[in-house]
């Protein structure tokens, strides 16, 4: 008893020891690490016997996602495009390639703590049927026809199910009458063509991110996706992610004050992070349609216009676009002729997650900068890249940096007045040591302000099954996984089962096309900004993106 007594008179006298012992006991218990220390003791939210509950109010609850409902109608899927993002999009439906379950349970063997094949397996059924794929490359096809088929989930010694039909132009496959519903995983210079036409071929459609490859086509399939009243979902799965939610709550609460300023980035160091991707063997101009990976000569006429109408001709290869190159083929994050390069391929995920968390909208303004400062492989995108956005009506600004060849961690850091939150997989809040909101309780020492206050970790848990530098950056972002009630999912998984499930319910998805419109027209602002080398303002009464001065 008398130890107990001294414990508790020095925690008191010393008010950061008790609570940094409290977070580290909660760091390492799987169950209340989901709750964290901003949940500790339910609502009371209180060190020893400081009630703070009258300054930093946040409730207990796990997010929520749209529940599928019993006995819904099973929906006839096809997937056009099974490159390296296809492929993981058919997975989180529950299709996989047998060499892939084989990788996995391998994998398993050599590290029990590997569960990705457990985790897989455990996925929902999400009451789906694949019956086409389309791909150009002949490999891809053959794959995709396998994992379309791999109903029980099983290595390459299992037992498959029907065969989805093949087909090799994405035209085919939209006229197909057995088929509700499109998954596109091309890449980004075919998404928003390919989603128009689904659209007016009846098709429900998910689109991988970024919505469009250009300014012009982005209004054209905005209008067709609300003509023809189809479900629409695009690929931004962070708005599966837990935190998020969180975060949400908090701002909305105003338990960070006013939010000025807010950092976003991406850093990744290897030639996989850069899009330098493998060249897969069996590919050659006998198994690669390459006039249908180029596109129509009108629809190639047209981007050049478009480029060149902004005297952007430098930036555009239209005799290396003629001639098969197994690079542009694989790599072709890498060029602006298929590409929307940083801005659309990462920095969207950056945005979305933002609006998302405060429905900031588009910006007013974006200025760039950056090049290609590393990977001199003849690539036009840059790898390094700097853009502001302004958002006058939010007093506020966003800052996203990138480069390609380094791993120095930088998180999403939202910073007000009174607290700093940074959000990836995990939350914290840290409390400003000059806020006004908390000002009393830190003068009395209730609230420390050299350590992060609030910590939210959903489902605690290890993350031994990510294994490459690329899939830890996603990770790290919470674009991998995310816990509900406990149960870890693949947050792509859960993105595909919203959207099935507002086909079925007749609802519609959270990142539906009037946010897909938000965030394209947010990375042209920034490309064309980095292009130009001038200022671009958004016009929200005419909706168009106009040219300011040159910087």
């Amino acid at each position: 008893m008398a130890t107990e007594e001294t414990n508790k008179n020095e925690n008191q006298n010393q008010p950061d020891k008790g609570r940094r012992e409290t977070l580290k006991a909660l760091a390492t218990a799987p169950v209340l690490g989901a709750l964290a220390y901003g949940v500790y003791k339910k609502k009371k939210y209180a060190l020893g016997n400081r009630d703070i509950s009258d300054v930093f109010k946040i409730s207990g609850n796990e997010a929520s996602f749209l529940e599928p409902v019993k006995d819904g109608q099973k929906i006839r899927v096809g997937i056009i495009g099974f490159g390296i993002r296809g492929k993981q999009l058919l997975r989180a439906a529950g299709f996989a390639e047998p060499s892939w379950i084989d990788k996995m349970i391998d994998a398993n063997k050599a590290n029990k703590k590997d569960t990705r094949y457990e985790q897989y397996l455990e996925q929902d059924d999400l009451n789906i049927e694949i019956t086409a794929v389309c791909d150009i490359f002949d490999v891809y096809g053959e794959d995709a026809i396998l994992a379309g088929s791999n109903i029980h989930r099983e290595g390459s010694n299992g037992k498959f199910g029907k065969a989805p039909k093949r087909y090799r132009h994405y035209k085919e496959l939209l006229a197909a009458e057995d088929v509700d519903a499109v998954i596109i995983g091309t890449p980004d210079h075919w998404h928003s063509t390919m989603a128009m036409e689904a659209a007016k071929a009846g098709k429900h459609v998910y689109c991988e991110k970024p919505l469009s490859w250009t300014v012009p086509e982005t209004y054209m399939v905005r209008q067709a996706i609300k003509e023809t009243g189809i479900v629409f979902q695009l690929g931004h799965q962070g708005r599966q992610t837990d935190c998020y939610q969180k975060a949400a709550e908090i701002i909305g609460n105003g338990l960070l004050g006013p939010v000025n300023l807010i950092e976003v980035c991406t850093n990744r160091n290897s030639p996989n992070g850069a899009w330098v991707y493998d060249i897969i063997e069996g590919s050659s101009p006998k198994t690669i349609d390459w006039a249908q990976f180029e596109g129509p000569e009108e629809r190639v006429k047209e981007y050049m216009d478009y480029m060149k109408k902004y005297n952007l001709e430098r930036y555009i290869g239209p005799e290396e676009r003629s001639k098969f190159s197994l690079e542009r083929f694989f790599r072709w994050r890498c060029w602006w002729d298929y590409s929307t390069g940083l801005s659309g391929d990462l920095l969207t995920h950056e945005y979305d997650a933002v609006n998302q968390i405060m429905k900031v909208g588009i910006p007013h303004s974006a200025t760039s900068s950056g090049g290609v400062y590393f990977f001199k492989d003849g690539r036009t995108v840059p790898d390094v890249l700097q853009t502001t956005f302004e958002f006058p009506d939010h007093n506020m600004a966003m800052l996203y940096s990138a480069t390609l060849a380094s791993t120095r961690n930088r998180g999403k850091v939202f910073m007000g007045h009174d607290a700093s939150m940074e959000v990836s997989n995990i939350l914290q809040v840290t409390v400003d040591r000059d806020s006004t909101r908390y000002a009393e309780k830190i003068q009395s020492g209730v609230i420390p302000t050299d350590d992060p206050f609030y910590t939210y970790v959903p489902g605690q848990s290890s993350s031994d099954s990510v294994t490459s530098p690329t899939e830890l950056y996603f990770a790290k972002r919470g674009l991998l996984y995310t816990y509900v009630n406990g149960k870890r999912y693949d947050t792509t998984h859960l993105h595909i089962r919203e959207w099935l499930e507002c086909i079925r319910q007749k609802k519609t998805p959270s990142c539906n096309i009037d946010q897909a419109f938000e965030e394209a027209m947010t990375a042209h602002m920034g490309t064309r900004a980095y292009l130009e080398g001038r200022t671009m303002y958004w016009d929200k009464d005419k909706e168009e993106i106009v040219r300011g001065e040159f910087s």
